[in-house]
């Protein structure tokens, strides 16, 4: 009867402000996706149908991470970042070469890159949670949490997806404003780093990959063909003007001048059928969504509830940024799909995760 009691009383403090806001971009992002997939995508009548299965299947997988209280994934989180570097290792040796990348299993349906971005926050949050942040003062303080990071991210980055690779290395790097490493200790790590990426540049990158970043610096270079996604896409920001073109009205979109827009640019067409202020919308429906993570953090009862709640906070803050970025011409184009609004299997069944953790931290402060 007292388990009872106790579910019970987890059960009425369900966090529903943070499912209310993940309802509603996911209803964005399938309305968005419906227009997308109207102007004749290759496999377009598929695409929403698949997208609705894959929701499905991310509320069954929210619904499991939530019945499970947080405090046991504290106990085995070096376990599950273990296994998703085992993933990661798996699909270095046996995927099929893919648009350049060694990155998806099962025929380009599941991307084990997006979930290693679950598992090192899990083990980061582990570590952290036993060494509070604030009391790390030296840079080889952060030497265990460096290489947390950096085995996912050269894996990733052997399986040529430097996209996720930039992408996990940010997620690894939202805690670091937690620590009260000296400001010097920083500016010569700084400098390191821009060694490093001189080297990256020079031994690193293929071809291509210079070409897109310098296709990003200045897209008319070669605008028909690295520089074109950003040109095409800024077309159809600038054309939706304050209300946009319209539902299913949007040239760019219709016309097929968007590449891959019902995943990468999903958002250029949101921007161009509903405008600035629907753009507005979404945008300020993500930045409620991760205040509202970073509260849950902040009234967290135990430390690794709250530095986990934090870094689940980035795993959706850092796509979400370099997505819209990208979209806007203020990033390089690297293939980060929005969170909760592109079509994709792997990228939503993460944040689905995430979702569920950050619900499941949200529940369980108040029964602690």
């Amino acid at each position: 009867m007292s388990s009872l009691r106790v579910e019970r009383r987890r059960g009425q403090h369900f966090d529903w402000v943070l499912a209310g806001l993940v309802a509603v971009l996911l209803g964005m992002g399938l309305v968005n996706l419906v227009s997308a997939a109207a102007s004749g995508v290759e496999g377009g009548s598929d695409i929403v149908s698949r997208q609705m299965m894959v929701m499905g299947l991310g509320l069954a997988m929210i619904a499991v991470v939530l019945l499970i209280d947080y405090r046991h994934y504290d106990r085995f989180a070096y376990l599950l970042y273990a296994a998703t570097v085992g993933l990661l290792l798996l699909t270095l040796v046996v995927a099929e070469e893919t648009r350049g990348a060694r990155a998806w299993l099962f025929s380009g349906r599941f991307q084990p890159s997006e979930f290693a971005k679950i598992g090192m926050v899990l083990a980061l949050a582990r570590y952290f949670g036993r060494r509070p942040p604030s009391s790390l003062r030296r840079l080889r303080d952060l030497l265990v949490p460096g290489i947390i990071i950096a085995i996912p991210v050269a894996l990733i980055v052997a399986q040529k997806d430097l996209g996720v690779a930039v992408l996990t290395l940010l997620i690894g790097l939202t805690l670091l404003p937690l620590v009260n490493v000296p400001l010097r200790a920083w500016c010569s790590l700084a400098l390191l780093a821009a060694v490093g990426l001189a080297a990256l540049w020079r031994y690193g990158l293929k071809v291509y990959q210079q070409e897109r970043i310098l296709g990003f610096l200045d897209p008319t270079r070669d605008p028909l063909s690295s520089g074109y996604q950003q040109m095409q896409s800024r077309i159809a920001v600038g054309s939706g003007g304050l209300f946009g073109t319209g539902w299913q009205e949007g040239t760019q979109t219709q016309l097929r001048f968007l590449p891959t827009q019902h995943t990468d640019f999903a958002f250029s067409v949101l921007a161009e059928e509903w405008g600035f202020v629907g753009s507005t919308i979404a945008l300020g429906t993500y930045a409620m969504m991760l205040l509202w993570g970073l509260l849950i953090a902040r009234s967290s009862k135990d430390p690794f509830g709250a530095v986990l709640a934090i870094g689940l906070v980035g795993t959706l803050l850092w796509p979400a940024a370099i997505n819209v970025a990208m979209v806007l011409g203020l990033a390089p184009v690297i293939g980060v799909p929005l969170p909760l609004f592109s079509y994709g299997g792997s990228a939503l069944l993460s944040a689905a995760i995430s979702i569920g953790l950050l619900l499941n931290i949200s529940m369980r402060r108040y029964v602690f």
